[in-house]
C-alpha cells in the first residue's frame, strides 16, 4: 500500500528520520536549505529531535506527527525540522540545555520552537496530541502578535545556554589527593541503594562508568564494603529482567528500583560498556555470573547488531508487533504461561521457578519478563539438583526460547553505524580479549578497527561521525576522536602492533588542531570547520557515556606515558585540574574524571615487554587486575620513548616503571607482578 505523503527527510539515511518521511508533517533535515527558508519567509522553526528506538518518539509521532490537522498547523506556522539526536548529537545538546533550562528536565522525544535564527523561545519532551496543539497555537500566536517578546527571552535563553557550557579556569596549582576522592565518594554514597543496588531512584540507569571508577577504587583502597555494594549492583542487574535472559544484552534502564521490568531498548553504546565492566570484575571477583553476561551480551551483539564488513549497528526498538498485529513496547521479549508451559513441558515447574514465572516476574496483559532472584548455588540446594543438570538444563532452555523467539516479529534495527558507539564496543572486545584470550573477540576487535581506519577516515586526517548505505556524512565530533583514540591504544596494549598507537597519537594532534580552546585548556565538541551553532559545546560532564572531555584527558595521561610528550600530561593535568571545581557535589557526574584522579594519587606504572615472547609474557600480565598502568612491547627492536635500547637478542625481558624510574628487569611475569603490587 502506498503512503499518501512524502517529505524532505525521504533523501536521508538516518532510520529515524525515515520513520517520519511519509508523515504529512512537511518535515525538513537540519541543513542550510531549510534554515535559510525560515529567514527568507520569517517562520520560527520547530525542531523535534528524538532517535530511532525511542518508544515515546513513536508514540508522539502516531498521536501527532500522522495526523493531518496537527500536519496543518505545523506546516502554516512553522518551518519543520527532525533531527536524529544519533546523528547530531551537537544539536541535540544545544537543545537539551535549553530544555532543562527552561523546563527543569530533559529527554526525548524533544521539542523546541526557536526563532528563524535558531536561537530556542520554548521546548520540552513528549506532549499528547490536545496539548501539542494549544502550544503550538500560543506560540505562533504570540510569534504573530508580539514578536518582540520572543526576542527579549530568546536573548536571555541563549545567555544561560552560553554558562551551561562555560567552565571556570583552575589558576590553583593542580594538587589531587585521594582525600578528596574519598570525600566526594562518601557525599556520592549517601545516595547508594545498598539493597537493591544502584541509587536509591527510579528509573534505574546502569550508569557503567560509575561503576567502572567504584570497582577500581574499592579495590585500590581495599575498600569492603564498597565493593560489596559495586557487586551487588552488578549481580542485580543481571538477574533483573534489564538483562536478557534468553538472548543476552541489556535494555536502556529499568522501570522499577528492582530492575525487574526494563524499557526495552538496547542500546549498542550500553551493552559495549557494560562488557568492559562486567569483564574487570570478573578479573577481580572470578564470578562466573560476570564471565556469563559478558559472553551472552557478545553472542547479542554478534547475532543483533553487527555488519559483515566488522562495523556494530546502533540500536533495537523497544516496540514490536505482536501475534496479532500491534505494536507493543517488549513484545519480541516477553512471555506468557501458556506459552512457556507448551515449549518446556515437564520443564516448566523448575524454569518458572529460576526465572519467576510468578507475581515477581510478572508485568502486565498475562505477561512475564524473565527474572532470577537467587544465586544459582543458593537455587540448587533448595531444589535438589545439582550444578552441573542446572547449567544443562539452563542451556537448553534458553537455545529452546531463542529459537522460537527468532520467528517472532522482530523490533526495528537501527542500522547506522556511529564511529564513538563502534570505538566503545571496539574496547568492548579488546578488554573481554585481554581477560578471557578468545581469539574470536580479538578478531572482532582488529575487524572494526579496520572499518574504521578504511571507512571512517577523511582525508585530512580526521573521522566521519556516521556511516550508512556506503556513506558517510557527517563531520566527526569529539566523542569519535576521544573513544577511537581510547580503543585504538587499548588495542595496541593488547596485540603490540604500533600501528594502532601511532594512530592514536596522530589523531590526538588533528584534535589539538581543530578542537582545542587555548584559553581554558578543554575541548569543543565540534570541529572549527563545522557551522556555529546557537552555541558551541563543551561537554565534560559525564554521563550515560563518559564526557568526550573526561576520555580525551585519559587518554593525553596514557599518551604522555607512551611518547614522553610532557604538554599532552600538561594538557591532561589542566583539564582535571579545571573540573575539580566541581567534582564534589556530584560524584557520578565525574566518575571518569575520578578515574583519573586515581592515576595521580596512587603509583602509574609502564611497563615494557622487549622480546621474542613479548606478547606471552603481556597476556600473563593481564590476567592481574592493575587499572594503574599501561603496556608498551616489542618482539623487535622498537624507537617507542618505553621500548628504546631495551631489545637484547635472544632475551624476554619486562621492565616495570613508574615516573621515569625503572626497576631492574627481570624475565618473569610474575616477578614483574610482584613489582606492580609492590612486593
Amino acid at each position: 500500500m502506498n503512503k499518501p505523503y512524502t517529505n524532505n527527510l525521504i533523501h536521508e539515511t538516518s532510520p529515524y528520520l525515515l520513520q517520519h518521511a511519509h508523515n504529512p508533517v512537511d518535515w525538513h533535515p537540519w541543513n542550510d536549505t531549510a534554515l535559510k527558508k525560515a529567514k527568507t519567509e520569517n517562520k520560527l522553526l520547530l525542531i523535534s529531535v528524538g532517535y530511532a528506538a525511542c518508544h515515546w518518539c513513536h508514540v508522539m509521532e502516531h498521536e501527532s506527527f500522522e495526523d493531518t490537522v496537527v500536519a496543518k498547523l505545523m506546516n502554516s506556522n512553522f518551518i519543520n525540522i527532525k533531527v536524529d539526536r544519533e546523528e547530531r548529537p551537537d544539536i541535540d545538546q544545544v537543545y537539551m540545555n535549553a530544555v532543562q533550562l527552561m523546563t527543569g528536565s530533559g529527554g526525548w522525544p524533544m521539542n523546541v520552537v526557536a526563532l528563524p535564527d535558531g536561537r530556542p523561545v520554548w521546548g520540552g519532551t513528549y506532549f499528547r496530541k490536545e496539548q501539542w496543539l494549544s502550544a503550538l497555537e500560543q506560540i505562533s500566536g504570540l510569534y504573530s502578535r508580539n514578536p518582540e517578546k520572543l526576542h527579549e527571552y530568546a536573548n536571555k535563553l541563549e545567555q544561560g545556554i552560553k554558562a551551561m557550557d562555560m567552565i571556570t579556569v583552575n589558576t590553583n596549582e593542580a594538587d589531587f589527593n585521594i582525600e578528596f576522592i574519598d570525600e566526594t565518594v562518601t557525599n556520592w554514597s549517601q545516595y547508594f541503594d545498598r539493597e537493591l543496588g544502584g541509587l536509591k531512584r527510579a528509573p534505574k540507569f546502569m550508569m557503567p562508568n560509575n561503576y567502572h571508577f567504584l570497582l577500581r577504587y574499592a579495590y585500590t583502597k581495599h575498600h569492603k564494603e564498597l565493593q560489596e555494594f559495586v557487586n551487588l549492583t552488578l549481580t542485580k542487574m543481571a538477574y533483573g529482567g534489564l538483562y536478557d535472559q534468553v538472548g543476552g544484552g541489556f535494555s536502556r534502564y529499568a522501570t522499577d528500583v528492582n530492575w525487574h521490568i526494563p524499557h526495552f531498548e538496547k542500546m549498542l553504546y550500553d551493552n559495549a560498556q557494560l562488557v568492559s565492566l562486567y569483564t574487570d570484575a570478573y578479573l577481580i571477583t572470578k564470578n562466573k555470573l560476570y564471565k556469563d553476561v559478558v559472553y551472552e551480551t557478545l553472542a547479542f551483539v554478534e547475532r543483533e547488531l553487527t555488519a559483515e564488513n566488522g562495523a556494530f549497528y546502533s540500536s533495537l526498538d523497544a516496540d514490536s508487533h505482536t501475534t496479532q498485529g500491534h505494536l507493543e513496547e517488549g513484545a519480541f521479549y516477553v512471555w506468557t504461561t501458556e506459552e512457556l508451559q507448551q515449549i518446556l513441558a515437564a520443564d516448566f515447574e523448575l524454569f518458572a521457578a529460576y526465572y519467576n514465572i510468578n507475581n515477581y516476574g510478572f508485568w502486565e496483559k498475562n505477561h512475564y519478563v524473565l527474572i532470577r532472584k537467587d544465586s544459582d548455588n543458593a537455587f540448587v540446594k533448595t531444589h535438589n539438583i545439582s550444578i552441573e543438570k542446572l547449567n544443562e538444563k539452563k542451556n537448553q532452555w534458553k537455545e529452546q526460547l531463542l529459537n522460537i523467539r527468532e520467528k517472532r516479529s522482530r523490533p526495528s534495527l537501527d542500522d547506522k553505524t556511529l564511529t564513538s558507539w563502534n570505538a566503545l564496543m571496539l574496547k568492548a572486545y579488546v578488554d573481554a580479549y585481554r581477560v578471557f584470550g578468545e581469539a574470536a573477540f580479538l578478531k572482532s576487535a582488529e575487524k572494526n578497527a579496520h572499518f574504521i581506519t578504511n571507512n571512517q577516515w577523511r582525508e585530512d586526517g580526521g573521522l566521519n561521525h556516521n556511516y550508512k548505505n556506503n556513506k558517510s556524512t557527517i563531520n566527526g565530533y569529539l566523542e569519535d576522536y576521544a573513544l577511537t583514540i581510547e580503543a585504538l591504544i587499548a588495542l595496541y596494549e593488547n596485540t603490540l602492533n604500533e600501528t594502532w598507537l601511532f594512530t592514536a597519537r596522530d589523531l590526538t594532534n588533528y584534535v589539538f588542531d581543530h578542537f582545542y580552546e587555548t584559553n581554558n585548556g578543554m575541548f569543543y565538541f565540534t570541529s572549527n570547520e563545522d557551522a556555529m551553532l546557537v552555541s558551541r559545546s563543551l561537554e565534560y560532564r559525564d554521563n550515560v557515556i563518559p564526557s568526550s572531555n573526561s576520555v580525551m584527558a585519559k587518554n593525553l595521561f596514557k599518551l604522555s606515558r607512551f611518547f614522553d610528550n610532557t604538554y599532552f600530561l600538561k594538557t591532561a593535568t589542566k583539564m582535571l585540574n579545571n573540573v575539580k571545581l566541581e567534582i564534589q557535589e556530584y560524584g557520578s557526574n565525574y566518575s571518569n574524571w575520578l578515574d583519573l584522579m586515581l592515576n595521580y594519587t596512587q603509583p602509574f606504572y609502564e611497563v615494557a615487554a622487549t622480546g621474542a615472547n613479548a606478547n606471552k609474557k603481556i597476556k600473563e600480565i593481564n590476567q592481574e587486575y592493575l587499572p594503574n598502568k599501561i603496556v608498551a612491547g616489542s618482539t623487535k627492536k622498537s624507537k617507542l620513548p618505553l621500548l628504546l635500547n631495551r631489545y637484547i637478542e635472544n632475551e624476554t625481558l619486562i621492565y616495570v616503571c613508574v615516573n621515569h624510574t625503572c626497576k631492574l628487569p627481570v624475565k618473569n611475569s610474575q616477578e614483574a607482578i610482584n613489582q606492580l603490587k609492590n612486593k
